[in-house]
């Protein structure tokens, strides 16, 4: 069982920049994957942004360029940094985490970009 603990969510005006984290219960080297995905109303959940061991970070093309998905050193925890916000991108994120082929997930936190 893994617990997933988010932070970081809250009201940025465009152009403006938050920076998401989770924190895993378990050892990061244990962890398949680890990553973000987001929710808008009346929309599916969608992939953001993801960690896999031993490959590249993965960006949903409407992100790319724009946020930034790493490990945060020394911590079970992945960062991401979210820059040039867009209202588009307001949504409640979840962070996700597999682990011996099983699916966990963090309680959500919201984003709102508005002016």
């Amino acid at each position: 069982q893994v617990q997933l603990v988010e932070s970081g969510g809250g009201l940025v005006q465009p152009g403006g920049s938050l920076r998401l984290s989770c924190e895993a219960s378990e050892q990061y080297f244990m962890i398949y994957e680890m990553g973000w995905y987001r929710q808008a109303p009346g929309k599916q959940r969608e992939l953001v942004a993801e960690l896999v061991r031993g490959g590249s970070p993965k960006y949903a093309d409407s992100v790319k360029g724009r946020f930034f998905i790493s490990r945060d050193s020394g911590k079970n925890a992945v960062l991401m940094q979210m820059n040039s916000l867009k209202p588009d991108d307001t949504a409640v994120y979840y962070c996700h985490a597999i682990l011996n082929a099983a699916d966990y997930w963090g309680q959500g936190t919201q984003v709102t970009v508005s002016s």
